[in-house]
């Protein structure tokens, strides 16, 4: 599996990120907006997250407007739900050399960042 990172092109956040992985050098870019994730992706996140809930933004404006805060969801209502809407993904997903990190805490991407610069070397 290539190194690659899904994001969303209108979020600051995510355009930052990428800059400090080399500009996205060396990756392959997903605009998660443009071109939906495929059920067939998100299962390959979930094998390397462990859950479907440990890729679930529960930040979403959708969530607390769609009532999900008051439900109790199972692993394929979160499957479902980032399927259907896209702002459900916690971003970035960055795949680098097989590993995963999700969200843009900055543990995350430091530990992301650790990890493109031990493959360059």
């Amino acid at each position: 599996m290539k190194n690659k990172i899904y994001h969303l092109g209108t979020c600051s956040t995510c355009q930052r990120i990428i800059g400090e992985l080399n500009n996205g050098e060396g990756f392959e870019l997903q605009d998660i907006k443009t071109s939906k994730i495929s059920p067939e992706q998100l299962d390959q996140m979930r094998e390397k997250a462990g859950s479907f809930e440990a890729l679930f933004s529960r930040r979403a404006m959708k969530y607390r407007a769609m009532g999900l805060h008051e439900k109790t969801l199972t692993e394929p209502d979160y499957r479902r739900l980032i399927l259907e809407e896209y702002t459900f993904l916690s971003r970035p997903v960055i795949f680098i050399n097989g590993e995963i990190y999700i969200g843009n805490s900055k543990k995350t991407v430091e530990a992301a960042k650790q990890a493109l610069k031990e493959t360059s070397s």
